[in-house]
Formats: structure tokens, sequence, C-alpha cells
């Protein structure tokens, strides 16, 4: 019925989050951890004590730190695409995968990589990036709503179906949620 899964071979199985900054910290040392993560808990007054407390709290930034000690320190070679959304303690790490040698890291190859991510990231905003947040609605070179579709502030469809709806309903029950219950109730 149930499979048994064993994480025993992945190489956070039974490791804690301050064994974990430990041993990075002491063969990395913070600056090159901020350069590669770019955490500010390994930046400003870096110590093991404050980056595990930060960590704790941050679910995104645990697995950040996670998945650099998997496949940079434990040189893990790289996920399967349906097992990157999950988070690294959670993966499954097949037997034939072995743990490495610590990759060797500086902050000259940190610099090539934060501006290449720079790149990538400008090239992204260049485009428009993902259609979310505030603005979502409105097309970023006019100002103006995006024509048909859907419109986020009525909820629905921008079609004339919904406005003949909206001009049936009296004017009670447009600015009370229950208008139309209690008129019913009162009947």
């Amino acid at each position: 019925m149930s499979e048994e899964v064993n994480y025993k071979n992945n190489p956070l199985n039974g490791v804690g989050l301050k064994a974990l900054v430990t041993e990075l910290s002491e063969h990395y040392g913070f600056e090159i951890l901020h350069a590669y993560l770019n955490l500010n808990c390994f930046k400003t007054n870096p110590s093991v004590e404050s980056s595990v407390k930060f960590l704790k709290k941050t679910d995104w930034a645990r697995e950040k730190v996670e998945a650099f000690y998997m496949y940079q320190y434990k040189n893990l070679p790289p996920v399967s695409s349906e097992q990157f959304h999950i988070p690294p303690r959670d993966r499954i790490v097949s037997d034939d995968e072995k743990v490495g040698e610590p990759a060797k890291l500086s902050l000259e190859d940190a610099e090539k990589l934060q501006e290449k991510r720079a790149k990538k990231a400008a090239e992204y905003n260049k485009g428009g990036g993902k259609k979310f947040g505030r603005n979502a609605g409105y097309n970023k070179s006019s100002g103006a709503p995006r024509s048909g579709g859907y419109n986020k502030s009525r909820g629905g469809r921008s079609d004339n179906r919904s406005k003949s709806h909206r001009s049936s309903k009296s004017s009670s029950s447009s600015s009370d949620p229950w208008g139309q219950w209690k008129d019913k109730s009162e009947d």
C-alpha cells in the first residue's frame, strides 16, 4: 500500500541547523556565504547563533542554505525537475548519488555569479516579468487598464453582462453584502 521512503541517504538527515551553519561557516567563512547566498545574516554581525535564529524563522532562507549545503558543500549532482520544488530536507537522494568533495568557492567567482544574476534580473524586468501585484491589471507603458479579459477590481470578466446584472440590484444591497438576504428574510 504505502511505500517506505528512505531519507537516510540525504546529507541533511540528522544534521541540525546549528551544525549545518557551523560546518559551512568553518569551511567557507561568512564572507563567502554572504557572497553566494546573498543573505544579510551572514554579513551584518555574522555569528552562528544569529544566523541560526534568522534561519529558524525564515523558511525560504533556510531552504536556500540547505540547498547550498547539499549541492555546493556536499557536491551532489543537480536535483531532478520533479524534485526541484520540494524543500531540500524532503528530497530523496538515490543510493547511487555519493557525496563528493566540497566545491572550491572564491569571492571572484561569487562576483561573476552576482553579475550573471543581475543581468538575468535586468532581462526579466525589461521584458515585464510576471504580471502580479498591485499594477497587474495595467499596461506599464500607457498606465491604462488592459482591454478585455479579466478585471481584478470587479473580480470577473469585463464585459457588458456583468454591468446589466449589477444595474438590476438595489442600491442597499450594493453597499451591504447581506442586503439581498436581508430583503428576502423581511418578506
